[in-house]
């Protein structure tokens, strides 16, 4: 990232709050959008004076902020591998990282399709011409997706088919409009799209790496005991209830 995008991230989400608020600056994969604004809700109405701050994106664009400095407090990611890339550098507090949610890969399809896609292999048939996923390069269902698809011997076949994305919900709006004949996204989007896209079917889990939520405190943070209150809310009963209600899956099978 360039460094003029860490201050204008550093300018977004340093305005408008009054000035005795306590900020919590949080970094979200955006596939936790909507759980986390809820859960978000709770925290502040029993902290008052407590303001949170949502930076929301793929973990991998979230990552390489916080690399770049940007003030965040707490990252949210998607998978593993951007949370062990900053723990790698030092980048956060040891031991504040913690696992606290689970989801699977599905592949979707417009509500009105009426193509007969019902196992990966169906995506080989010439009427499906364009599917998303996320880029790989940056996001991780579109990591889990390449994984998937090579495990089952499809990822070279699809090739010429496939649009990246910046993000999950990007993925999922352009199967949602009817722009594209697939996407590959998390069971907890494609419920967010009720009537608009449909499930397809659902990869083998054995074909990619557990999709896991990890949460930890970034080093730099300035309220590393509001950031910790966060992560214990994540993990506590009521908030692990309220991701079950958005879809999510415990952190243990």
């Amino acid at each position: 990232m360039v460094p003029g995008r860490v201050l204008a991230l550093a300018l977004l989400l340093g305005v408008a709050a009054p000035a005795s608020a306590e900020e919590l600056t949080l970094s979200v994969a955006i596939s936790m959008k909507d759980a986390i604004e809820e859960l978000g809700r709770g925290f502040t109405q029993a902290r008052p004076g407590v303001v949170l701050r949502h930076n929301l994106g793929a973990s991998g664009e979230l990552s390489k902020q916080i690399e770049a400095g940007a003030p965040v407090d707490l990252f949210i990611s998607a998978a593993a591998r951007q949370m062990d890339e900053l723990e790698t550098k030092g980048l956060l507090v040891p031991g504040s990282r913690r696992v606290f949610a689970r989801n699977v890969l599905v592949a979707v399809k417009p509500a009105d399709s009426r193509l007969d896609l019902a196992r990966p292999s169906d995506l080989l048939d010439p009427r499906v011409k364009r599917i998303v996923i996320g880029n790989p390069k940056t996001v991780p269902v579109g990591q889990y997706t390449e994984e998937s698809l090579r495990a089952l011997g499809l990822w070279d076949r699809v090739q010429g088919k496939l649009v990246f994305a910046e993000n999950v919900r990007q993925a999922l709006d352009y199967v949602a409009r009817g722009e594209v004949d697939a996407a590959f996204v998390y069971a907890t989007d494609a419920a967010v799209r009720p009537g608009r896209v449909k499930e397809a079917f659902r990869p083998a889990e054995d074909t990619y790496r557990p999709v896991t939520y990890p949460v930890a405190m970034v080093r730099e943070s300035r309220h590393k005991a509001l950031a910790q209150a966060f992560i214990d809310a994540l993990l506590s009963a009521s908030g692990q209830a309220v991701l079950r209600r958005f879809g999510f899956l415990p952190a243990t099978a």
